[in-house]
């Protein structure tokens, strides 16, 4: 068929046509739990977190205590940049079964990009200590650790730079920007 109505509405009178904006009363996706929960990972999979997150919430909602379901959830909102809903739903998972390193490790990576690197050091390192072999963990930890070391520093301290390493060369000049004086903050490119 190559022609459509204009606007995109289906042609065909309905009764109650479901709501197209998500809005509690929308239709229920073909199929059962596990075909919503095979189609979100398969969205997932090819770069469509939005519209696995909805499948997937679906599928959350019938089957509440599914930790495949959550898992593949906080996934897709951690990608979607939900932060606060995909801790939350990797929370739910950790609360259940505690000894999920990877429900520790998605719990706190969402609680680092949600601005609580306090609390996803306490995740990371959990997952990291449950599978130190996994190199994604430790160096998810060793990057909220920096944070939390970086956020530390005395208010108007330059962090540190390693020993043998030269400032960046101001780009405009050529040469290194000046040190700014203690308690004063750096100049502002040029």
């Amino acid at each position: 068929m190559t022609e459509a109505p204009r606007g995109g509405q289906d042609s065909r009178p309905a009764e109650n046509p479901p709501p197209r904006d998500g809005t509690p009363g929308a239709a229920a996706p073909h199929g059962d739990v596990y075909t919503w929960y095979q189609r979100g990972l398969e969205l997932l999979g090819r770069g469509s977190p939005a519209a696995a997150a909805q499948l997937l919430e679906r599928a959350a909602e019938a089957e509440p205590g599914s930790r495949s379901v959550l898992e593949a959830l906080g996934r897709a909102q951690f990608d979607t940049r939900r932060y606060a809903d995909a801790a939350a739903t990797f929370r739910q998972i950790v609360e259940a079964s505690p000894s999920d390193d990877y429900a520790h490790f998605g719990l706190g990576l969402a609680l680092a990009r949600s601005g609580d690197p306090r609390a996803a050091a306490e995740h990371l390192a959990l997952a990291a200590a449950m599978r130190p072999e996994l190199r994604h963990y430790t160096e998810a930890l060793r990057g909220v650790r920096a944070t939390l070391k970086a956020r530390a520093q005395a208010p108007g301290e330059a962090p540190a730079t390693p020993a043998g390493v030269e400032p960046p060369a101001n780009p405009a000049s050529g040469e290194a920007p000046p040190a700014p004086a203690s308690g004063e903050a750096p100049p502002a490119p040029a």
